[in-house]
């Protein structure tokens, strides 16, 4: 959280990063049943405060489950990243697995030493993304981390020869010394693929009227997903404080902080979700709160997922179809967004063309209220939110099936500052909730998923030129599936982070005298299993990494 004083200070030393030993999806079949690592019994010796060095980066997320099979391994990309300059490559399909899979792992080990602020980076294969990330800061001495993630929804696009690019975009001069050194691997394990992974994984493509799309006349589901960051350095780095131009503060956004992010078909509303208020390794100016933990998400960002089978039957026309993302919002003519999207597809093995068509298009106005409170303690309270429901028929090989998609939104948040922003806190959730409900293939099946994001934290400048920030983040859902009324799987997901640290500005920075203390529970259980792991350094020392049900 940037104040006017705090900016001038840390200019761009918020850009991104996060890092995960691992990150499974939060599905009740991708968890282990049983947690990993269990409380050192020896004491660990905690420094007086931060020194050149500190514990690599890690958290408290799941591994990736792999299976019990023969295995191949493809290098996607090695290198350094010192500038915008992409990496660009080919992959080759591995030789010896065969070209079907049932599980599919990408990982990411990375190494950085010296001095760096965090960075955004993207990994597309075929035009496809498949993973999207940030990096952590480094300490003078070095760091290294790694990240792992379940890719075996993105099959179709590993079974033939590809390009492959990746950015991790970086700035290396006599200041920032740090050089960002990757390597990225995929392992294929044999074995029968998953029923619930897609066909097809497609891309748009650019046209005259926009970006379009155009599936496989037999489409029978089709899910968009789109990596949706606030980045770069500005203000929509941290659009979650960004209040009316009428407020004296440094970020400032006609409409205030609410965001949505919005697909449209043909013109049309399709889709609409929550962001993620994904805060990188260098955010609210305190970068001592994530040298070894990161908030949720920064090191694995995952896409948002909209259900759009109830266009399907549009989509099936041979045509291309306009497709657009933006998001709601932001400032006209503001920058700071990067929406890229990919289109999953499962089709119709019994039928070359399966017809359909948009029975239920129900999209309510946006509301979006925002108050400004003059005062010493200047404050912008917001209220705001949507709501769609979409439903659509196909005339599949198994009959009339009618999907059903409904999503509600709501965030609220109070933002409080003092002038010159010496103090500045947010008090703020997001709910995305949605319900999908699929008919005509025996008993109608109904999946509910209720996310919550929340942000409660406040930085604060004292008259000793320290600065300290307190922060609490949250990453929770719930998700439940039915038939005919009776629940058939469940899942539920909390990860909290909570951070502490303190230290010294426009000082040198073996001046800073830093201290903090970090932590991250992750919960994640249900009909799948249960998963409890929490980890806690103190001045960059990992005091406990607990794991046990």
């Amino acid at each position: 959280m940037r104040s006017r004083i705090i900016m001038s200070m840390l200019t761009g030393a918020i850009l991104l990063a996060s890092t995960v030993l691992g990150s499974g999806a939060a599905r009740a079949d991708a968890f282990p049943s049983s947690s990993s690592p269990s409380s050192a019994s020896s004491p660990v010796e905690v420094p007086a405060e931060f020194g050149t060095d500190w514990h690599d980066p890690l958290t408290a997320a799941p591994p990736v489950v792999r299976p019990h099979a023969k295995s191949c391994q493809v290098t996607l990309a090695e290198a350094q990243f010192r500038d915008f300059t992409p990496y660009r490559g080919s992959y080759t399909p591995p030789d010896g697995c065969g070209d079907r899979w049932s599980k599919v792992v990408l990982r990411l080990d990375g190494k950085v030493k010296g001095r760096q602020f965090d960075r955004l980076g993207y990994l597309h294969v075929g035009g496809v993304e498949i993973f999207r990330t940030s990096t952590p800061e480094p300490s003078p001495d070095g760091i290294a981390w790694s990240v792992e993630k379940d890719v075996t929804r993105y099959a179709d696009t590993f079974r033939s020869a590809r390009d492959v690019e990746m950015l991790i975009g970086n700035v290396v001069d006599d200041t920032y010394t740090g050089v960002i050194d990757v390597k990225v691997t995929l392992t294929f394990y044999e074995g029968k693929p998953a029923a619930t992974a897609p066909d097809r994984v497609l891309t748009l493509a650019d046209g005259p009227v926009g970006t379009t799309l155009t599936t496989p006349r037999n489409s029978e589901r089709v899910v968009a997903e789109v990596y949706a960051t606030g980045s770069g350095g500005g203000c929509e780095e941290y659009w979650y404080l960004t209040v009316p131009a009428t407020a004296p503060y440094s970020c400032r956004s006609d409409d205030g902080p609410y965001r949505e992010v919005q697909v449209k078909v043909d013109g049309r509303l399709a889709g609409i979700a929550a962001p993620f208020p994904t805060v990188w390794t260098g955010g609210w100016s305190n970068p001592f709160l994530w040298y070894v933990i990161p908030g949720p998400r920064a090191f694995d960002i995952k896409p948002i997922e909209y259900d759009l089978t109830p266009f399907a039957g549009i989509l099936n026309d041979g045509r291309a179809h306009r497709v657009e993302v933006s998001v709601v919002g932001v400032p006209e003519g503001q920058s700071g967004w990067s929406t890229p999207v990919n289109v999953l597809v499962w089709q119709d093995p019994g039928k070359t063309v399966v017809g359909g068509g948009l029975l239920t298009h129900e999209a309510g106005e946006v509301t979006d209220s925002t108050t400004y409170t003059p005062g010493t303690e200047h404050r912008v309270d917001t209220v705001g939110g949507h709501r769609l429901t979409v439903a659509g028929y196909l005339d599949t090989s198994h009959g009339r099936v009618r999907t059903t998609v409904t999503r509600a939104l709501a965030n609220t948040s109070a933002h409080r500052w003092t002038d010159g922003e010496t103090v500045d806190g947010l008090d703020a959730s997001w709910t995305d909730d949605e319900s999908v409900t699929v008919d005509g293939r025996g008993p109608a099946r109904t999946t509910r998923t209720h996310r919550t994001y929340t942000m409660n934290g406040t930085t604060t400048l004292g008259a000793d030129d320290r600065l300290r920030t307190v922060l609490t983040l949250g990453d929770r859902a719930d998700s439940v599936t039915t038939r005919n009324g009776r629940r058939t799987s469940w899942s539920r997901l909390d990860d909290t982070y909570r951070g502490d640290a303190t230290f010294a500005v426009n000082v040198p920075r073996d001046q800073r005298h830093a201290v903090g203390t970090t932590s991250e529970r992750y919960r994640l259980y249900g009909s799948g299993g249960y998963y409890d792991r929490r980890v806690t350094t103190v001045q960059g020392v990992l005091t406990e990494d607990h794991g046990g049900c």
